[in-house]
């Protein structure tokens, strides 16, 4: 078996030097216990991590394992989305969103060991605009927070920055007009949040969208209108708890397609990366569009 492994080697608070050496050793070490044909690589920037799947692909390898957290894991799944190599997940990252759809074990070796011995399926896919999304992408306050997240220095991230930037924008986000077209179905909405969930967790054990499936063809809409910012944090526990229909103006349903409109730039994520869009977005979802190792 001829495996790729692409390791982010600051992925996850406090990663380091002596960090991505130790993860290296792990996975060289479960390559010999096997007589793996295996080759180890770090990424050193934004986008490096699909140049080496898609080189992975093009050596016609077997298996490609990556180990990082969300953005990482989208990069490669980006590049091995229609083929029929496998994507092997070491989760390390701030929220680990997929990882958790997956179960994926938080033990990197037995994370490992896992990717190398176990079954392969099919998953879908998100698209917003043209960037792929395997877990949740997001409009609004997700993605304000995503933005400012990812401005801080890698290593310096992990769950409470990411918390403690959540309430600061959950006290002074200012909610936007959109005209919101789901499977056809149009209308305007004034919305703090609109999310569409592959899988159902962000992360951290906040379920969105508990009942979303991986591999079911459809993605779950959850539109959060404007409230008060009491109620926001009042209402938040349930987007937390995966029981978001016991709070009040809470939009859902599984769809297949979408469009977003509002006037001047929309502020998105995919999987936790950031971008911004010119006032009209479409979103879809390609049914078993990449393969994973479980």
């Amino acid at each position: 078996m001829k495996v790729a492994a692409i390791i982010n080697p600051i992925s996850g608070a406090g990663a380091d030097t002596r960090v991505a050496e130790q993860r290296r050793a792990l996975i060289a070490d479960a390559f010999d216990r096997r007589s793996v044909r295996g080759t180890i690589h770090f990424t050193e920037r934004a986008g490096h991590a699909r140049e080496l799947a898609r080189a992975a692909v093009n050596d016609r390898a077997d298996l490609v394992i990556v180990w990082g957290g969300d953005g990482t894991v989208n990069e490669v799944g980006t590049a091995l989305m229609g083929t029929r190599t496998p994507l092997g997940l070491v989760p390390a990252g701030s929220g680990n969103g997929l990882a958790a759809a997956l179960s994926c074990s938080i033990d990197p070796g037995l994370a490992i060991d896992r990717a190398l011995d176990g079954t392969s399926r099919a998953i879908d896919a998100g698209m917003l605009g043209n960037r792929p999304f395997f877990n949740i992408a997001g409009i609004g306050v997700d993605a304000r927070i995503a933005a400012l997240f990812n401005t801080r220095e890698r290593g310096a991230r992990g769950r409470w920055p990411y918390v403690l930037i959540g309430i600061r924008e959950g006290c002074r986000y200012v909610s936007r007009d959109y005209e919101l077209d789901l499977d056809g179905d149009a209308g305007p909405v004034r919305a703090l949040l609109i999310a569409f969930a592959n899988g159902g967790e962000y992360g951290n054990g906040i379920k969105l969208c508990a009942r979303a499936r991986l591999d079911d063809g459809v993605l779950d809409a959850m539109v959060v209108e404007e409230r008060s910012v009491l109620a926001r944090f009042w209402h938040a526990r349930h987007l937390a708890k995966g029981t978001p229909h016991r709070a009040p103006r809470v939009t859902l349903r599984q769809i297949r397609r979408a469009v977003v409109r509002t006037n001047g730039p929309i502020e998105y994520h995919v999987d936790g990366e950031p971008g911004v869009a010119d006032e009209a977005i479409e979103i879809g979802i390609r049914p078993r569009a990449l393969w994973v190792r479980v």
